[in-house]
């Protein structure tokens, strides 16, 4: 089963709010696969290399519906990817928003029997 889902990445910056398509991957948090728009690498480095870079969410869409999140960026290595709680948050919004789960029918007490 394939545990990465695409995710839309922005990364603010003081004046300029940079976006990107990316992967997310549920088991780690890890975050790949990244692809910017309307934003060379190249010519103007990582966003997160900017001095004027302030913080990155994510955002993860299904049928016009959207959970939003924080992202963290290791500075050093250019790694995006999520907490352990964050990712936990993620997948219990994604579940109630998308397919109409809550919270209890995640954590296996769907109800009781008499």
């Amino acid at each position: 089963m394939d545990q990465h889902v695409p995710i839309t990445l922005t990364d603010e910056l003081a004046d300029d709010v940079v976006t990107a398509s990316a992967r997310l991957n549920l088991a780690s948090g890890e975050i790949g696969r990244i692809e910017y728009h309307d934003w060379d690498v190249a010519t103007q480095g990582h966003p997160w290399e900017r001095d004027d870079y302030e913080f990155t969410s994510g955002t993860l869409s299904n049928a016009g519906k959207d959970v939003e999140f924080g992202v963290t960026v290791n500075r050093t290595s250019g790694q995006y990817s999520v907490s352990a709680d964050e990712l936990l948050e993620i997948k219990v919004k994604a579940a109630q928003l998308f397919a109409g789960i809550s919270g209890t029918d995640l954590a296996g007490r769907t109800g009781r029997t008499h």
